[in-house]
C-alpha cells in the first residue's frame, strides 16, 4: 500500500512559539462564546448516574467547487437512515450533521475562474447543498459551513493546542501536489499516465487518477509518524474503527508500512483562501486538518474543563466515501489522539456509484444529477433505490432503467398493490379484522398452518432488521423489510381472501379464517409501514396513515413493530381514493 505522506527534505526548524490568542481561550472562560449558536446537545442523567450523550452520526462535509452528484445524495441518505433508525428506536435526541468544506485550493482557483470572489462562490454553491439535503429530506440538525466563524475559531484552536504540545514543526517539503485531492503524493504513489479527455500527457496519482505537480515548498508539519503504535494499537483492540472490514484491512497495512509526518499548511502566496495558521500570515492551515475538525466544532469544541463528558462527541458513526477514507482513518484519529481527544466510535465507509461500470466524472458527462433524478422518480424512490442497491464494498452501477424496475416491481407491483388489495377490499372490514384478532375474538378452530407460519415470520422479522442495523447496513436491513412484501403478497395470493369472503356471510369458519387473513396481512403492511421509516419517511408516512395507524410516538415507533401490538388501528385516516388516484405508488411520469 501507498504510504501515507512524503517526506520532510530538510532539517526542520523550530516551530515559531505564539502566545495563544485570549479571543480564542476566552471561550474556556465563557461557555459557548463563539459556539453558543450551535445548539449542543447535552445529555440527560441516566438512572444510573452516569450521563449518557445523544447518538452522534456525521457525513463528511461536501466541497463546494462543483454541483452535487449522486455520491453525495447517497452519503447524506445513509447518515440519514442511520439518524432516524436511533429516533425510531427510542433515542430522540440524537444528532445528525452535514456541511459544506469552503477553504482549499479548488475552492480559490474555481472562484478565479468563474471570476468571484472565493467567499462568493461558496455561499453560491454551499446553497445547492442546503437545497439538496432538504429535497432528499435529510433529517440534519445542523449544516455547517467551515467559513462559519465558529468553526474558524476552532480551527484555530485546535493548531494552537496540537502546538503547544509539541506535534507542529516547521521545515522544507516536496513532493507531487494535487490541487484536486488537496494533498502531496511521493514519487512511489504517482505515474505518468494520458488525459483521459485530451490525450495529454501527465503525472497522475496512482491511487485517484488526479492530476499532480512537483512542488516544493516550506511550511509546518504534523508528527504524524509519532502515532504510528498507537494507530495500530487501536485498530486491533477496536476491530470495528472502520467498517466494512476490507477498508480496516486496507487502512491496517497503510499504517504498518510506515507513516511519514504530514505537512499541514501551505505558504499564503499559493493558498491565500483559508485560516491563516495562528501567528504566521505567511502561512494557510491545510484545507484537510481545517475541514476534520468541523465535526467536533459542532459538539462544542473547544470544550469547557470540566464539562467534556456533556458534549456529543465522539461520534457514534461517521459516514465517509471510500477515497477520503486515508483523512478519516489516519490522519482524523491522529490529530485527535494528540490532545486527548475521544475518537469516534465508527467510520463507516461506503464505496462509490459508476455509470456504465465506469467512474463518474464530468469531463466525461456521466455525472447524474441527485436533483433531477428525485424530480422524475420521487424523493422517497430514489431514497428506496440507492438504499436498495447501493454498496459498502463494492460499487455500484447506476442506472436508470434500474430505478423504474425496482418501482414497478417491488414498490408499485409489490407493497402498493398489497396495499391496495387489502385496504380496499369490498368482502372484508379491516378495522373488524384488528379488533377480533387483537381482542381474542376468534375461535381456534378456524386457524391454519399458512396463517401461524405467516405469523412466526412477522414476529421474528424486527429483530432481524435491528441486527442489520446494529450491524450499520442500511442495505441489508431493508432487504428484511422487502421480504415481508414478498411473503405477504404470495401469503395472500395462496390463502384467497376474496375466496372466503364470498362464504363468510354464511360460514362461521370461513369467516374466521378470512378475519385471520386480512390482519395477518394488515399487520405485515403495519410492521413493514414502521420498519420502513428510516428509508421512506413520507410514503410510510402514508401507509401507515392508509391502516389508520394513529401518529402517536407509541404507535409508530419500533416497538410497536410487534405482531398484535397495535388494537386500534384499521380505520383510514387518509382517503383511500379509486383507480390510481390516492395509490401509494401512482405510475411514473416517466421511465427513462
Amino acid at each position: 500500500m501507498l504510504k501515507a505522506e512524503l517526506r520532510t527534505v530538510s532539517r526542520s526548524v523550530k516551530f515559531r512559539k505564539t502566545k495563544p490568542n485570549a479571543w480564542i481561550y476566552g471561550s474556556y472562560r465563557h461557555a459557548g462564546n463563539p459556539w453558543q449558536h450551535l445548539n449542543r446537545g447535552y445529555a440527560t442523567e441516566a438512572k444510573s448516574g452516569v450521563k449518557s450523550k445523544p447518538y452522534y452520526v456525521t457525513t463528511p462535509i461536501f466541497y463546494v467547487n462543483a454541483a452535487p452528484h449522486i455520491g453525495h445524495l447517497y452519503t447524506i441518505l445513509i447518515a440519514d437512515i442511520l439518524k432516524r433508525w436511533q429516533v425510531l428506536i427510542g433515542n430522540g435526541d440524537a444528532k445528525l450533521l452535514t456541511g459544506t468544506d469552503e477553504h482549499g485550493m479548488k475552492i480559490q482557483q474555481a472562484a478565479l475562474q468563474n471570476g468571484l470572489e472565493p467567499q462568493a462562490l461558496c455561499d453560491r454553491n454551499c446553497e445547492t447543498f442546503k437545497i439538496l439535503a432538504r429535497e432528499a429530506n435529510a433529517s440534519h440538525d445542523h449544516f455547517i459551513r467551515t467559513t462559519d466563524s465558529a468553526h474558524k475559531a476552532a480551527v484555530q484552536f485546535f493548531w494552537e493546542n496540537l502546538n503547544h504540545r509539541g506535534y507542529i514543526y516547521e521545515g522544507k517539503h516536496e513532493g507531487w501536489y494535487s490541487v484536486s485531492d488537496e494533498t502531496f503524493y511521493p514519487a512511489s504513489a504517482v505515474h505518468s499516465t494520458l488525459d483521459p479527455a485530451t490525450g495529454r500527457k501527465m503525472m497522475a496519482s496512482i491511487e485517484t487518477g488526479k492530476e499532480v505537480k512537483f512542488s516544493q515548498e516550506t511550511n509546518y508539519h504534523f508528527k504524524l509518524s509519532a502515532f504510528q503504535d498507537r494507530l495500530l494499537e487501536h485498530y486491533h483492540k477496536n476491530p470495528n474503527f472502520v467498517r466494512p472490514k476490507v477498508y480496516m484491512d486496507s487502512i491496517v497495512q497503510n499504517v504498518a508500512s510506515g507513516l511519514q509526518d504530514l505537512s499541514i499548511s501551505r505558504p499564503v502566496d499559493r493558498l491565500s483562501w483559508g485560516i491563516p495558521v495562528p501567528g504566521d500570515t505567511t502561512q494557510t492551515i491545510y484545507v484537510w486538518l481545517d475541514a476534520l475538525v468541523n465535526y467536533i466544532t459542532y459538539a462544542g469544541y473547544p470544550f469547557t474543563p470540566g464539562r467534556e463528558q456533556e458534549s456529543i462527541w465522539p461520534a457514534d458513526v461517521q459516514v465517509v466515501g471510500k477515497d477520503i477514507t486515508r483523512f478519516h482513518c489516519i490522519y482524523w484519529p491522529a490529530f485527535l489522539m494528540a490532545l486527548d481527544l475521544p475518537l469516534p466510535r465508527t467510520i463507516l465507509t461506503h464505496a462509490h456509484w459508476t455509470m456504465n461500470h465506469s467512474k463518474m466524472s464530468k469531463s466525461t458527462g456521466n455525472v447524474v444529477n441527485p436533483m433531477f433524478a428525485m424530480a422524475r422518480y420521487g424523493v422517497d424512490p430514489m431514497r428506496f433505490y440507492l438504499a436498495m442497491n447501493g454498496g459498502l464494498a463494492s460499487d455500484t452501477d447506476y442506472d436508470n432503467s434500474y430505478i423504474v424496475r425496482d418501482y414497478k416491481n417491488i414498490l408499485q407491483g409489490g407493497l402498493g398493490n398489497l396495499c391496495s388489495r387489502v385496504m380496499r377490499g369490498k368482502g372484508w372490514n379491516v378495522r373488524e379484522s384488528v379488533a377480533r384478532m387483537t381482542g381474542g375474538q376468534r375461535s381456534g378452530n378456524a386457524k391454519d398452518p399458512s396463517e401461524i407460519e405467516h405469523k412466526e415470520f412477522l414476529e421474528k422479522v424486527p429483530a432481524l432488521v435491528s441486527n442489520q442495523m446494529d450491524e450499520l447496513n442500511p442495505r441489508r436491513a431493508l432487504e428484511e423489510v422487502v421480504k415481508i412484501i414478498d411473503q405477504t403478497n404470495r401469503y395472500v395470493q395462496s390463502t384467497g381472501p376474496w375466496n372466503l369472503a364470498k362464504d363468510a356471510a354464511t360460514n362461521p369458519i370461513a369467516h374466521d379464517r378470512l378475519v385471520g387473513v386480512i390482519f395477518n396481512a394488515t399487520e405485515s403492511l403495519r410492521i413493514a409501514g414502521i420498519l420502513l421509516q428510516p428509508f421512506m419517511p413520507e410514503k410510510a408516512k402514508k401507509l401507515l396513515d392508509m391502516l389508520g395507524v394513529e401518529e402517536d410516538l407509541s404507535k409508530r415507533s419500533y416497538a410497536a413493530a410487534k405482531y398484535g401490538a397495535d388494537p386500534d388501528y384499521g380505520t383510514p385516516r387518509v382517503p383511500l381514493g379509486k383507480g390510481q388516484a390516492g395509490t401509494l405508488f401512482p405510475p411514473l411520469l416517466s421511465e427513462e
